[in-house]
């Protein structure tokens, strides 16, 4: 499945899930950012997710998202990473 399939459906689905549940006027930002991760990198990033509360503690969200585009050569505009 083409990955901005998968976002589609993954936004779509999670967006009504949301607004059935939970509150009224979820939407998500337009856009995503995506990363692959090698096969023998799988358990690295299983123990990340499941360390993720701890792990935002020291370092925000944002913070590391910016980090991980100047790591892997992304170019972006600050202004619009975000939405």
């Amino acid at each position: 499945m083409p990955l901005a399939k998968a976002v589609q459906l993954l936004k779509g689905s999670s967006s009504k899930w949301m607004n059935d549940t939970i509150r009224n006027n979820f939407a998500w930002q337009e856009g995503y950012g995506a990363f692959a991760v090698s096969t023998s990198q799988a358990q690295q990033v299983i123990a990340y997710i499941d360390n993720q509360n701890q792990h935002h503690a020291n370092r925000t969200f944002d913070v590391e998202f910016i980090e991980l585009l100047k790591k892997n050569g992304v170019a972006f505009d600050p202004e619009y990473v975000f939405g």
